[in-house]
């Protein structure tokens, strides 16, 4: 009988891990992109109700 290769199937978990963490990594910062562009975006429209 053959034995198992565990580090095969221990590399493709960590593979997995990785490949998630990197997508959760992508998601903040998009969403922490969309949060500094609204916030610079609300300055400059309060300061051009103000310049009317």
């Amino acid at each position: 009988m053959a034995k198992t290769n565990y580090s095969y199937e221990k590399r493709a978990r960590e593979l997995e891990k990785l490949k998630k963490k990197e997508e959760k990594r992508k998601k903040k910062l998009a969403q922490n992109t969309d949060e500094t562009e609204e916030k610079t975006q609300t300055p400059s429209d309060a300061s051009q109700t103000k310049e009317s």
